[in-house]
């Protein structure tokens, strides 16, 4: 499984996982999936609810990476899913 990097938002009830196409041949498919969830019940208590899944290719996905840290999102470590 590919590595995955989670940000979680300031109010903690939504997470974005970033998550690098594992399956790429020779750097043809370079893209990036995004993932989103909503937290339920408390924080760490079940996995988050997935959403929401989009691929982009890796340069847009650091732009929103980096966009969603600096509007207040957080790193946080990954769910059990």
């Amino acid at each position: 499984m590919a590595k995955s990097y989670w940000l979680i938002n300031s109010n903690r009830s939504e997470v974005k996982r970033f998550m690098k196409n594992d399956k790429s041949i020779d750097g043809v498919f370079e893209y990036m999936f995004i993932d989103t969830g909503k937290i339920v019940g408390g924080l760490g208590n079940k996995p988050p609810v997935m959403t929401n899944t989009v691929s982009v290719e890796i340069d847009l996905a650091r732009e929103i990476y980096e966009r969603l840290l600096s509007k207040g999102w957080r790193k946080t470590y990954e769910f059990c899913i």
